[in-house]
């Protein structure tokens, strides 16, 4: 409080804005790692279900109803009945490929919205505490010559309280950075987890069901209680 009162009201102004930018850093963070949590659950179950269906659209009943494989597996079938209604020649696997790129891309796309708030906050926020400590040390240099006291005790208090503005920068942008990262490396494993998954589906669909891919042993039944011991006559 007293290093916001020394700077006045541009102190408080960059305090706030901090402040802003902080609270904006950790609601992308949480809410992006619960979006990528989503993602990753809903590849692990298609894993486990999906392949094993006989056809796409009853493997694509099984998966959650906003699932990300789910919006690529129809448009993928949206796709290969849309291209039997094409007057111009296309090859069946270019016009695939490109439906299946771009509902992809969407996919990615949509998990990266908000990383750009992380990457200006953790280039700005420093230079923008830099600026309140710049101002509230002018502030304090003023009141230190119009006092005429230019001892250690006069500067050392001001210029110090000033220099918290910067502290509080750091202490913005070095959470930033490390979400901003720490997410671009999960988005990075779940995107090409989605281009493995887009590209058998694309193999699966131009040969015609004849194409998939080798999947686990599914889960043994357990085994039967053993029947009740009999009892002594």
């Amino acid at each position: 409080m007293e290093a916001l009162e020394q700077g006045g009201t541009i102190a408080w102004t960059v305090f706030i804005i901090l402040v802003g930018m902080s609270v904006g850093t950790f609601y992308i963070l949480f809410t992006k790692l619960i979006e990528q949590q989503k993602v990753i659950n809903q590849g692990k179950k298609v894993r486990a279900t999906f392949w094993r269906a006989a056809t796409l659209k009853e493997g694509s009943a099984k998966l959650e109803k906003n699932s990300a494989y789910k919006q690529i597996v129809d448009d993928g079938i949206k796709a290969q009945e849309e291209h039997t209604k094409l007057t111009d020649p296309v090859e069946a696997h270019d016009w695939l490929h490109g439906s299946l790129a771009r509902s992809e891309a969407s996919i990615n796309s949509k998990l990266g919205g908000g990383l750009a708030f992380l990457a200006t906050v953790g280039s700005t926020s420093p230079f923008i505490g830099l600026f309140g400590t710049v101002i509230g040390i002018y502030r304090a240099l003023i009141k230190i010559g119009a006092a005429g006291q230019a001892s250690i005790d006069a500067v050392a208090g001001p210029v110090g309280e000033a220099l918290i503005m910067t502290a509080l920068g750091l202490a913005v942008a070095v959470p930033a950075v490390l979400a901003y990262n720490f997410l671009q490396r999960r988005n990075k494993s779940i995107a090409e987890q989605l281009n493995g998954f887009t590209v058998d589906l694309l193999a699966h669909l131009v040969s015609n069901g004849a194409v998939k891919p080798t999947l686990a042993p599914a889960p043994a039944a357990p085994a039967a209680k053993p029947a009740a011991a009999a009892t002594k006559a």
